[in-house]
């Protein structure tokens, strides 16, 4: 379980956590949906310890963040996937060796394993044979998609999606959205997806929290977001949203 509590936190004299609450039940997947450059990524990089909030609790399986030494932040880390808006990958590495990084760095497979578990990871996410490709001569979608598989190599019990549809063509972005949908029943992550599809948040969320200048609007499941007669939850429902 992950819970936020009571966060707050301003750059300069930009608030964007205004007292924030929000607990993050284990095997679901919860989606906070909002403006883009609101504070929503902001979020997810303070559950990692990315970024420090001014005050407020972060609490990963019962044990506070904010607290943590380097090594016991690092150890918490590993449990953690994150699968970046913009994928993230390294242009001068393959596609197997951007895979692989983490491998060689943060786990215990022997070098004859690795090549396996980078072919595994590519096979949940719907890719074979692409190991020996750049960066640089795949699409948008497939660099989602081995962001995703990079992700997932070291087997995390939590999986962080920032935008994974942001910038995909309609049919891409529903095979990443399919995607989360998969890798929660084959993997059992608890994830979190921070998004302004929504579109996508319905195809992939358990329940829903709407984010809006620094606080949560409204927080449940699709029926109490679509029957919401709060008009600023109203115009995320009617995609009257302003990117």
């Amino acid at each position: 379980m992950i819970q936020l509590i009571n966060i707050w936190k301003k750059f300069g004299e930009k608030p964007v956590q205004c007292g924030v609450n929000l607990e993050v039940r284990d095997n679901e997947t919860l989606v906070i949906i909002g403006k883009s450059g609101g504070g929503k990524s902001v979020l997810l990089k303070m559950i990692i310890g990315l970024i420090k909030p001014d005050s407020g609790s972060i609490v990963v399986d019962g044990k506070e963040v904010l607290s943590m030494t380097y090594k016991q932040l690092q150890r918490m880390r590993f449990k953690f996937g994150f699968l970046f808006q913009g994928a993230a990958l390294f242009d001068s590495m393959t596609v197997g060796e951007n895979i692989e990084l983490a491998l060689r760095r943060h786990s215990d497979y022997h070098a004859r394993d690795i090549s396996e578990r980078v072919k595994y990871a590519l096979s949940l996410v719907k890719l074979e044979n692409v190991e020996h490709l750049m960066p640089s001569s795949i699409s948008g979608g497939m660099k989602k998609r081995v962001g995703l598989a990079r992700a997932i190599a070291l087997t995390p019990k939590y999986m962080l999606y920032d935008e994974p549809t942001t910038g995909l063509d309609v049919e891409t972005a529903d095979g990443i959205n399919l995607l989360i949908n998969e890798l929660k029943k084959t993997l059992g992550v608890t994830s979190i997806v921070v998004t302004h599809d929504i579109h996508s948040a319905f195809v992939v969320g358990d329940r829903f929290a709407i984010f809006e200048n620094g606080e949560f609007l409204l927080t449940g499941t699709k029926d109490d977001i679509r029957n919401s007669s709060n008009p600023e939850v109203r115009k995320y429902i009617e995609s009257d949203i302003k990117t």
